[in-house]
């Protein structure tokens, strides 16, 4: 039997500069061709999904122009719960594929943690809560998109509240709207609409899911795996579970449905599918890119070590693991970003091996590329880093 190739740090940079459409020659012309390449942009901030395009793109000038358009006009992207119970932009063609292969699972879990906690609480009973869920959905329809203020306006009964945990630490009041649109969004009924101010605002309208057809769970996971090795391969299985937020058994069972292929990697055994084997070209030229917190590449995998040196993360990374905006150089992080209060972009190198001028000049370009199309607009991460706190105060 054939030993497993070996894919090394270098070549693996390599994948990541031309899939994730990070070097010159791989820049993307749409929004969408960004989502499609990455299988899903990060969700969680609504900046997020604009910075992570822009820095993609061949002319970011019409970023915001281009991926509201995409967002709210073509509808091409959606921006709904995926992996992990996370808010995601996938493109709409994957939504059925992300609803059956991650959020069922989800959804039953959430719906069913609501109906406890009402009982817990002695609210209404789930008979009580279906009678609002379809009110909900019909205002939707009618209304085509609206806030959860709104819509309880025209449904009074999404304002009522109930006590969440009683007598414990973490006591609180919820309400109605905010659970049981958490539900339905995981139940793929509803997804976000239009943000109530720019296109950083984190108060979104909602409105209904683009109808779908429901596909066999496992078919979806194989068809979402597939084309997750396909953008970021190879992975560990320990990737695969933590992206995906399934169980050991399911990852590997979608494994073997698509026929991955075993590589070797410094960290073990790794995957890619069963046509990408061969050797990986290289980016034709160096690059750099200024990427922002919670990108899909710095979050793609649960090992990092390949691109990002562990002494690196205290600076770049919160508490609870979320990445800050990160400097690139040729296939690895070397720093971090931030964006002062009078609009400047600044960044620290934090791994100064092998910079020298090219690099500063290189980052320094993508710096002012950023600063051109942000305009007026100001970036405060939702998840701040020490760096990114550190940077943005000076």
């Amino acid at each position: 039997m054939a030993a497993e190739r070996y894919i090394g740090v270098a070549e693996r940079r390599a994948r990541l500069a031309l899939r994730h459409r990070l070097a010159g020659q791989a820049k993307a012309a749409t929004p969408e061709a960004v989502a499609d390449a990455l299988v899903a942009l990060h969700g969680t901030d609504p900046a997020t999904v604009y910075l992570a395009v822009g820095a993609r793109l061949a002319d970011p000038a019409r970023t915001v122009e281009e991926t509201g358009r995409a967002l709210y006009e073509d509808r091409s992207l959606v921006r709904m719960h995926g992996m992990r119970h996370t808010v995601f932009v996938f493109p709409t063609a994957l939504t059925a594929v992300v609803h059956a292969s991650t959020g069922l699972a989800v959804a039953a879990r959430e719906r069913a943690a609501l109906l406890s906690h009402m009982a817990a609480a002695g609210a209404p009973d789930a008979a009580w809560l279906k009678e609002v869920e379809e009110s909900t959905l019909a205002v939707l329809a009618r209304r085509g998109q609206a806030t959860a203020a709104e819509l309880a306006r025209e449904e009074p009964r999404l304002k009522e509240q109930f006590v969440y945990a009683a007598g414990r630490s973490y006591e609180g009041v919820h309400t109605v709207s905010t659970r049981l649109l958490k539900v339905l969004g995981a139940e793929g009924k509803v997804v976000r609409g239009r943000p109530l101010g720019s296109w950083t605002s984190g108060q979104f309208r909602w409105a209904l899911a683009p109808e779908h057809p429901e596909l066999d769970e496992a078919r979806a996971r194989a068809q979402l795996l597939g084309r997750w090795l396909a953008a970021c391969g190879p992975a560990t299985e320990a990737d695969l579970k933590w992206w995906t937020g399934w169980r050991v058994t399911q990852v590997r069972a979608a494994l073997a449905a698509i026929g991955a292929r075993p590589v070797s990697l410094d960290e073990g055994t790794g995957y890619v599918t069963e046509d990408d084997t061969g050797p990986a070209p290289e980016p034709d030229e160096p690059w750099a890119a200024l990427l922002p917190g919670l990108d899909p590449t710095a979050m793609g995998w649960q090992q990092r070590d390949f691109f990002l040196a562990p002494e690196l993360r205290p600076a770049l990374f919160d508490r609870s693991g979320n990445v800050g905006p990160t400097v690139w150089w040729n296939g690895r992080v070397i720093g971090g970003w931030a964006q002062r209060a009078d609009g400047e972009i600044v960044w620290r190198i934090l791994d100064g091996e092998g910079v020298g001028r090219e690099t500063h000049a290189a980052i320094e370009a993508a710096a002012q590329r950023l600063t051109g199309w942000l305009g007026t607009t100001r970036i405060t991460p939702r998840f701040r880093t020490p760096l990114e706190k550190e940077l943005a105060a000076r």
